[in-house]
């Protein structure tokens, strides 16, 4: 049996009529820039998330830039991140003529490792920007004191954990401020590109709301040099929509997670994700280890079986940060971080999803199974 990676034809059948009716609504009043919607889907997110302000922006990638811009992240600032995660985090930073600079990972959550952040301070470091990657917050309570104790700020990466929460407090509500995004492949995700911005500051909010505007304010009044960063209204509607649901679908991935966790347990080959105690994990994906020395097969040969069975799978992330050619020039090369090179080696993401049937997780753990000897 065929099954998806990801099955948004199934979840959009679904709620189908009330996603039509809220782009009708939109296009009915032709505020097709801005407008109602975007304001109440900016509250929203702040009230879901626990900040006091929401910024809409034209995708996640946005949100970071802006988020970076707005606190004056420039040319000879250093910020320190992750190599294990996707582009868009240190791409921002380079694009804005920072240096990104790259830590290793914590080898169980993947997360950045917090407590090498502090050796990795510099007199031009500016900021940090941690990860919380596949749904799973991370280690923040030693990063927020390594920012306060060397006056950094803290922007969280919180593109694929919205919900997810950290003793108790959500994701991007922790930093000086979080950016989240809704592609469409998110647990929250619209029909297009979209981001939001999350902060308590709100001088800081303000300053990113004039950033997604060309830096104007007021209207063709230019102090600063902006962006076109503006969250669409068509976008906003379809969040909103979204959002209902959103902690259903939070709990089915937990249980479809619970259900690939005990399966795995038999099998020394593979390895589940695991979840600090004090996290809670909302399974952006799903990801496991291949341990070849272990497994008759190692991950890529996994992977292929795989796809072979028309199962769906994903390598989240084939080459660290550190190691892509267009970082060349910043002087790191293969095992100045081993914890991210092998995980980049061994992680395999699966199909999660709350539209995922049991008959179809099934197919999928016995795939597994048979593919690493286990």
């Amino acid at each position: 049996m065929a099954v998806p990676l990801l099955d948004l034809v199934a979840q959009y059948r679904k709620i189908r009529d009330e996603v039509r009716a809220a782009i009708d609504e939109v296009l009915d009043t032709q505020r097709c820039i801005g407008g109602p919607k975007v304001t109440e889907c900016e509250k929203a997110i702040a009230a879901y998330c626990g900040a006091k302000h929401g910024i809409g922006a034209s995708s996640g990638t946005d949100a970071i830039l802006n988020a970076l811009m707005s606190l004056g992240i420039g040319p000879g600032d250093e910020v320190i991140t992750t190599t294990f995660t996707f582009f868009a985090t240190a791409g921002c930073i380079a694009r804005l003529g920072a240096r990104p600079v790259f830590v290793d990972i914590d080898p169980k959550t993947y997360n950045i490792d917090a407590s090498q952040i502090a050796a990795a301070v510099t007199g031009k470091t500016k900021a940090i920007l941690p990860v919380h990657l596949f749904g799973q917050m991370a280690d923040m309570d030693p990063i927020i004191a390594v920012a306060k104790q060397r006056g950094l700020v803290v922007v969280e990466d919180a593109a694929q954990a919205i919900g997810a929460a950290y003793k108790g407090r959500k994701a991007g509500s922790i930093g000086t401020v979080g950016c989240f995004s809704f592609f469409p492949s998110k647990n929250l995700g619209g029909v297009g590109d979209g981001g939001m911005i999350a902060t308590d500051d709100d001088a800081l909010a303000e300053m990113c709301e004039i950033m997604r505007n060309h830096g104007s304010k007021p209207k063709y009044y230019h102090q600063f040099i902006g962006g076109n960063f503006r969250l669409d209204p068509i976008q906003a509607a379809v969040i909103l929509v979204k959002l209902k649901y959103l902690e259903a679908w939070h709990a089915a991935r937990q249980a479809n997670a619970a259900v690939y966790d005990r399966e795995f347990a038999r099998c020394d080959a593979v390895v589940s994700p695991f979840v600090e105690p004090h996290n809670r994990m909302i399974y952006n994906q799903y990801c496991i280890r291949i341990k070849a020395d272990k497994a008759k097969a190692d991950r890529d040969a996994v992977r292929a079986r795989l796809t072979e069975k028309k199962i769906g799978c994903e390598v989240y992330y084939p080459v660290p940060l550190h190691l892509q050619q267009c970082f060349a020039h910043l002087g790191y090369k293969a095992g100045d971080l081993p914890h991210a090179e092998l995980a980049a080696r061994e992680v395999l993401a699966l199909p999660i999803h709350p539209e995922l049937s049991r008959e179809q997780q099934d197919e999928v753990i016995a795939a597994i199974l048979e593919a690493v000897g286990g």
